[in-house]
């Protein structure tokens, strides 16, 4: 209850507001995710990186997949350009949070909504079901693309199986790196660090620890986040010894999960 004084001295006593529940937070965390120039470039870019190079690749490479000196098998094409478009799943999930704290917007959000846990999870479920939606429409676009100069040269690849399963899987895999970063921006809350960190353990750490020599440096490879998760976007991955597709993306949401553990204690216990 709330008690007023009036004007006339009088005490008024009123029942306090409804705080804000999840079905709030997450409706707010949509205004604020669409209403922001910088998130529809940031998608426009992701299909044009996903979907643009992978029809890129595919036109550049189906003569030499359809020879008999090729290496490689069309289906490691199909998606290729949705290991560029991982790059704008970072920098929006990075946003989502480290911008608030930039501009001290982060102060009315938790003062809005005070369960710090329940903005943590309205801003990872707003973000994991855009990237989802987008990822897999980006990977759609590029395997009908792709595939047209794949089926010229006889090689083109049925949507079922391994194939159907990297076009959501696709989308997967990007709805999980926004979410390790936007638990990263929970712990540094700054933008360009925040970008810099998950860039660098998905694209460069990842392909350098193959420098390890022996069995640990196979298992650390193939457990690296950006390893481990991208395998389920590819029909056929560039490197065989990594985990299977499914096995792989079970290891990245075990690591999403202890990465979110430990930014929501942090939220907890860190000032804004």
């Amino acid at each position: 209850m709330t008690a007023t004084l009036t004007e006339s001295g009088s005490l008024v006593v009123a029942p306090d507001a409804r705080r804000p529940g999840f079905v709030e937070a997450l409706r707010a965390e949509w205004v604020k995710l669409r209403t922001v120039r910088s998130t529809w470039w940031t998608l426009i870019a992701a299909f044009v990186l996903g979907a643009g190079l992978t029809i890129l690749m595919c036109w550049g490479n189906a003569d030499w997949l359809a020879s008999p000196e090729a290496d490689e098998s069309p289906g490691s094409f199909i998606t290729w350009g949705m290991m560029i478009a991982q790059i704008t799943a970072v920098v929006l999930g990075a946003l989502v949070v480290t911008t608030e704290y930039g501009t001290g917007m982060i102060r009315s959000t938790f003062a809005a909504v005070p369960s710090r846990g329940r903005v943590l999870a309205a801003k990872s479920v707003v973000l994991v079901a855009v990237l989802f939606v987008v990822g897999t429409v980006t990977a759609l676009a590029g395997y009908l693309g792709g595939n047209y100069f794949l089926d010229r040269e006889g090689i083109g690849m049925a949507l079922e199986g391994d194939v159907l399963r990297s076009m959501y899987g696709s989308g997967l895999f990007l709805a999980g790196i926004g979410l390790f970063t936007v638990a990263v921006g929970f712990l540094l809350r700054h933008t360009a660090g925040t970008i810099s960190v998950v860039l660098a353990l998905m694209l460069i750490l990842g392909n350098m620890v193959n420098l390890v020599p022996g069995t640990f440096g196979e298992w650390l490879t193939k457990l690296m986040p950006g390893n481990a998760g991208s395998v389920v976007a590819t029909p056929v991955s560039f490197n065989p010894d990594l985990l299977d597709a499914w096995t792989g993306f079970g290891v990245f949401v075990a690591e999403i999960a202890v990465l979110l553990a430990a930014a929501y204690v942090v939220l907890r216990r860190r000032d804004a």
